[in-house]
């Protein structure tokens, strides 16, 4: 048997905290928040958990899980985000895993994550399909986050094995939502990654986008969310091009 150290990472989280945080205490053996400050009632909540946040001003979410991962006393980690909920099966399933023979250093494990957008659950939110499956499990000598800032992931393990069960991604709740983390994704998207200054190739990337998520992905069986979703993908996949043409142009000028 190992012990598990769970790290979760908070911004005004309070809508699902309570659910997120019920199974993780469940398997945890140490429980650390990193909070990026927020203003509604995540503090609290986590207060009622018994749990004080560490505090650290958000740069990239990769960065921000390993800073989380530095606080810990095991070697042994899972990382989630405040919109995801394990289900009992999940629970069950890293129990197991830590009551059996301790994996070596380079494995990690994949949890089944299945995205809900505006409460329903999709096939597909760019630029991923539903399920996915991200490694989440992890021994962090081996194991650590990159720093892309959109769309990050753990590297450094060798050998993967997916965790039964089923994890609710609650994202984007409000159309409001979507076209804000739209826009701030777009943004630090810019920032720290080389993404040609070109209209053209924002036209021809958001048209190739629509046909590609919308209709091959089967976003159109997801009804009015399918559209939202479908807007999200066309209007991600213009918006960095059009971002880094207005930053490029108003250097030269």
């Amino acid at each position: 048997m190992f012990s598990l150290s769970v790290c979760v990472l908070t911004f005004n989280s309070a809508r699902l905290l309570k659910d997120v945080l019920s199974p993780l205490v469940d398997i945890a053996d140490e429980l650390i928040i990193v909070d990026s400050g927020s203003s509604d009632d995540t503090l609290s909540i986590c207060q009622e958990f018994g749990i004080t946040p560490s505090y650290r001003a958000y740069t990239t979410h990769g960065e921000q899980m390993n800073f989380a991962i530095s606080l810990t006393n095991n070697s042994w980690v899972l990382c989630m985000d405040s919109d995801e909920i394990i289900d009992q099966k999940t629970v069950e399933e890293i129990k197991k895993i830590k009551a059996g023979a301790t994996p070596e250093t380079d494995m990690a494990f994949r949890i089944s994550r299945h995205w809900f957008v505006l409460g329903q659950e999709v096939h597909n939110i760019y630029p991923v399909t539903s399920p996915d499956y991200p490694v989440r499990l992890f021994n962090k000598e081996s194991v650590m986050f990159n720093s892309r800032p959109v769309d990050d992931a753990a590297e450094g393990y060798k050998n993967t094995a997916v965790i039964s069960g089923f994890v609710k991604h609650d994202t984007f709740f409000s159309i409001h939502e979507v076209f804000n983390k739209l826009n701030g994704y777009t943004t630090r998207l810019v920032k720290y990654k080389k993404v040609t200054p070109s209209l053209a190739r924002g036209f021809f990337s958001a048209f190739g986008s629509f046909w590609k998520w919308y209709v091959f992905k089967n976003g159109w069986k997801d009804g009015k969310v399918g559209v939202i979703t479908g807007t999200y993908a066309v209007a991600y996949s213009f918006m960095k091009y059009l971002k880094a043409w207005y930053q490029h142009d108003g250097k030269r000028k």
